[in-house]
């Protein structure tokens, strides 16, 4: 478990140990957050390291109106989007996108290649509109409660409860149609 009055208190007295405290209890699961929001783990590496110069940058101005852990959830869910928003602007089809980001998660580690189920679900996931594939990963993986995703995305929990339900919904419909 993550004390985070700890990292409170040595961002405080020490800002680089308490960065290099928030990079030991971090770095992974921003890691797989992003991870299964870009699929590709260059891509993944390259926001990881932007969301922690941020943090770093920006640590001074936490609030602490939420967890560091939500707020850190949020500046690479921010990072994320901007990342695929500028995907999309580069004039590429969603389908190109999605063909692509599929290809990557082929030839990445991130499934086990003998379980076809295992890739047909992460196609189900890539499938889902932005928002949707977003709650769902922070709920399904991250196992977040809906109000720490509603500080996250800043979203009302029960608009994300919609969301997630319909994810659910076509995930199903996806693996059993496809």
């Amino acid at each position: 478990m993550i004390n985070e009055d700890k990292i409170r208190e040595a961002c405080a007295s020490d800002k680089e140990h308490g960065f290099k405290l928030l990079m030991e209890n971090f770095q992974q699961p921003i890691y797989w957050h992003i991870r299964r929001l870009v699929v590709s783990h260059e891509d993944a590496e390259d926001i990881l390291q932007e969301v922690f110069i941020r943090v770093f940058r920006h640590l001074d101005r936490f609030r602490e109106e939420s967890s560091l852990g939500t707020w850190m959830y949020r500046i690479a869910t921010n990072e994320c989007l901007r990342f695929l928003n500028s995907r999309k602007e580069q004039a590429v089809s969603a389908e190109e996108v999605q063909e692509e980001l599929m290809n990557k998660l082929m030839a990445s580690d991130y499934v086990d290649y003998d379980n076809a189920m295992a890739v047909k679900f992460q196609q189900a996931i890539l499938s889902l509109p932005e928002k949707q594939r977003i709650v769902f990963n922070l709920r399904y993986y991250d196992e977040l409660d809906y109000e720490e995703i509603s500080r996250i995305t800043d979203t009302r929990a029960e608009t994300l409860k919609v969301n997630y339900h319909y994810a659910k919904e076509k995930i199903k419909e996806y693996m059993t149609n496809n």
